[in-house]
């Protein structure tokens, strides 16, 4: 498949393959993030990088149930797959990660709870700590922690989120942000008013945060997608701002986890209800006493009603 190389927007042309040129009229730049990488990870089996459908390491067997498997990075993915591990029945699950708690952008009351969780499934934590070193001969066989625990691992798991498609950007005249394409409230990338920018390769301005802000959520990709596209087409008489309330969703053991808002801007964190027989949980994040978004556990009408509360709220 033909790979955009660089981008030139005073002559209107995308470089394909470093060689031919591709004019526009109009450009969606939708070139989303790819899974951070370990610097120098050794050259060992038994490593997976997680969110890609390849590994970089070959494995010569598969997850057994006496397998030990250790999980760096504790975000959303990295806690998936945990759950996913314990229910199949594998024997040795450990969580690692520098956050004080697991899925850090949800708080520190959904992360105490997330920690239980999964703590009652039988996985082991080890938070608030780094990786010093991987250990093995042909294969992993161990993760040393900064405090010298050592933790032993048949397979490791690397979750440590991600990083901006955007190195053919570079030179393009478009104005970057930590990698991210930087828009106006329109999706238009700044400067430019025949580039957009959709999904989470956008950095843009939100009215419930103080600067911009990029979400790595499909939900967000698809929404913002339709207005940049149709922004694209309109006049600027006609355009459409673009505010929509980020939402997620995980599913962990017979836990549903879901979000509506920015919780990331939070400066407080409030929990409304719980049920821990249920289990149900539901925690209000503000920012100044304002909301500025909701977590829930097991209550789907619940978000439900943020949602369309926080919806409310950014057409005042």
């Amino acid at each position: 498949m033909p790979r955009a190389t660089g981008l030139d927007i005073e002559r209107r042309v995308v470089r394909i393959d470093g060689r031919d040129e591709l004019s526009y009229d109009g450009l969606v730049i939708a070139t989303g993030r790819r899974a951070r990488e370990w610097p120098d990870l050794p050259d060992l089996d038994g490593f997976y990088m997680l969110r890609t459908s390849t590994t970089p390491r070959p494995c010569g067997r598969p997850f057994g149930q006496a397998a030990r498997v250790a999980i760096v990075g504790a975000g959303f993915i990295g806690c998936e797959v945990a759950a996913t591990l314990r229910g199949l029945g594998v024997d040795e699950v450990t969580l690692i990660d520098v956050a004080p708690h697991p899925m850090p952008v949800l708080g520190p009351e959904i992360g105490e709870r997330a920690v239980k969780l999964h703590e009652d499934h039988g996985v082991r934590l080890r938070m608030a700590t780094s990786v010093a070193m991987f250990e093995g001969r042909d294969r992993v066989e161990a993760v040393r922690l900064e405090d010298g625990e050592r933790v032993e691992a048949d397979f490791v798991l690397l979750a440590l989120g991600s990083v901006p498609n955007s190195e053919w950007l570079e030179g393009s005249g478009l104005e970057l942000l930590k990698g991210c394409v930087l828009c106006d409230e329109h999706c238009l990338a700044v400067g430019t008013d025949d580039v957009v920018a959709a999904g989470d390769i956008a950095a843009y301005p939100h009215p419930s945060a103080d600067g911009p802000i990029w979400i790595e959520h499909w939900s967000n990709a698809r929404d913002m997608g339709a207005t940049a596209a149709t922004n694209l087409l309109k006049g600027p008489e006609a355009r459409e701002v673009f505010a929509a309330v980020p939402t997620f969703w995980s599913d962990q053991y017979d836990v549903k986890i879901k979000s509506a808002g920015l919780l990331n801007v939070a400066d407080s964190y409030t929990v409304i209800e719980e049920d821990p027989e249920r289990p149900s949980l539901v925690v209000e994040a503000h920012r100044r006493g304002e909301l500025v978004g909701a977590v829930v556990f097991n209550r789907n009408r619940t978000i439900i009603g943020y949602q369309r509360k926080l919806a409310e709220e950014l057409l005042v």
